[in-house]
């Protein structure tokens, strides 16, 4: 079966007043013998068309007073790095990455007497660190090649296989072990976090009309999402800019990206005057999350082996119980499809009973959330992704890079806030905005021009627009990005 659709002639707003904009008194037959019965309402044909409201959902929104905002997240509380054997035995180590793949010009915190365990993707060894690389003055080695001279408890492991040169292994610090009457541990290890940093972005928007188009009285009642309703087509355009300018405030924490250095987009190089974006939702789980194209590649999180490919990944992290998934509607309904697919009496038709449904009730075909081993997961349509105006119609287009869904964890996290000097309890994403005690930027709105109160000789109202925010993604290693 073939579903042919039918196109919009006009599917925005324009900058012009064109003819569609107003009833054409010679095409809608106002000079014929017997006048038109003229329907007054506008008639709302795509429903609520504006997509804000993911944010407030999931986040909070939060002041600031600084020109970008600053919070460090926690490191790993246990030892554990990623290095190179570099002789063809286990006694001797070379570390050159970390677990988080940084060069090991940070000192890392093995030290002598710690008992580790040294695995390759064919062999794990228990063994005992014997020595650590130091340098002249006795401080343990920062530079790439530093090393840990490890000796092995037991050599029955060795005698078949052993580590190759250069053999790819993980380090994992898992106690420690010392004679009797010898001296203590020497070094202590210091907390390890990560500084993160965002900068908020200005964004402007406006709406004028003149004084006579004001006084002008129309034939169609026009409404719109922003509530204003009447015959005059200013309020129309007026509330549309709002709620378009409002999207925007969403649509720009969510797609943003930081520019890159010397950007010529930009103008050169990004100084304090240039325009340096920000880092929105998906940037952010780009960089420091995780991303999933589904086990088909099509469409993600379409079976149980996709959803515990996404548990493993989430064990190695925060495993915070509860995550939220917005995702669009070919993903949503390949869940449904997939957990459905999970009541062996429903293969051949519909099973009564199982999902709470008689014979006389309509069928519930659709999952709002299920449980997989630890996790619950909680699913919801994200119109976002959806829209055709939107960034449904990107997708529609770039099916190879379509974003189809988005796994958000839920409650909160405790961080560092580097300003403010103390722990917060925050979620793990919200909206700072700029304010002070005498200027709120969050969404700032004033009236210019002759028309009403008279701040100008300008014959025209003039409504203006502007916001200053960024988002904050905290703990972006416990976010999935679904492409």
């Amino acid at each position: 079966m073939a579903i042919t659709s039918a196109t919009q002639t006009r599917a925005g707003a324009v900058k012009t007043a064109l003819s569609e904009n107003y009833l054409d008194i010679q095409n809608n037959g106002w000079a014929q013998q017997y006048l038109p019965d003229l329907m007054e309402k506008e008639a709302e044909v795509f429903g609520k068309r504006t997509i804000s409201g993911f944010l407030s959902q999931v986040g909070a929104e939060e002041a600031m007073a600084a020109d970008q905002v600053i919070w460090s997240e926690q490191g790993r509380l246990h030892l554990s790095y990623k290095g190179t054997v570099g002789t063809n035995t286990v006694s001797t180590i070379e570390l050159d990455t970390d677990i988080d793949d940084q060069d090991v010009g940070t000192t890392h915190g093995v030290r002598v007497g710690d008992t580790i365990l040294v695995a390759s993707a064919a062999l794990t060894v228990q063994c005992y660190v014997s020595a650590i690389d130091v340098d002249t003055s006795g401080t343990q080695q920062t530079s790439a090649t530093a090393f840990i001279t490890a000796v092995p408890y037991s050599h029955e492991h060795l005698d078949n296989a052993g580590f190759g040169g250069d053999d790819a292994v993980t380090v994992l610090v898992y106690g420690s072990e010392y004679a009797k009457g010898v001296a203590g541990k020497v070094g202590s290890n210091e907390p390890s976090f990560t500084t993160f940093t965002n900068k908020p972005i200005i964004m402007k928007d406006m709406y004028q009309v003149s004084g006579s188009d004001v006084s002008q009285i129309g034939w169609v009642e026009v409404s719109g999402e922003d509530g204003q309703n009447g015959y005059y087509w200013y309020l129309k355009a007026e509330g549309d800019t709002r709620s378009r300018f409002a999207d925007y405030c969403e649509m720009s924490l969510i797609e943003s990206e930081k520019a890159a250095d010397a950007s010529i987009a930009l103008g050169g190089a990004n100084d304090a005057n240039e325009l340096q974006g920000t880092e929105g939702l998906f940037a952010a789980v780009e960089s420091r999350g995780h991303q999933t194209s589904g086990v088909t590649g099509v469409n993600a999180a379409t079976d149980l082996a996709e959803f515990d490919a996404i548990l493993a990944e989430f064990d190695k992290n925060g495993a915070i119980e509860e995550n939220m998934m917005f995702v669009n509607r070919a993903t949503a309904l390949a869940m449904d499809d997939m957990l459905a697919s999970m009541n062996s009496y429903g293969a051949g038709g519909t099973s009564y009973g199982v999902f709470d449904n008689s014979e006389d009730m309509a069928l519930n075909l659709g999952f709002s959330g299920f449980r997989r081993g630890s996790y619950d997961f909680y699913k919801s349509d994200w119109k976002y992704l959806n829209d055709l105006a939107t960034r449904g119609g990107i997708n529609a287009r770039n099916t190879a890079g379509a974003i189809r869904g988005v796994v958000i964890p839920a409650g909160t996290s405790s961080v560092y806030d580097e300003s403010l000097g103390r722990n917060l309890v925050r979620p793990f994403l919200h909206t700072r905005y700029r304010a002070s005690n005498t200027e709120s930027r969050k969404m700032k709105t004033w009236i210019t021009g002759s028309v009403g109160a008279v701040t100008s000789d300008l014959d025209a109202m003039t409504v203006n627009f502007l916001t200053e925010r960024c988002l904050v993604v905290q703990g972006a290693n416990n976010f999935m990005l679904m492409n």
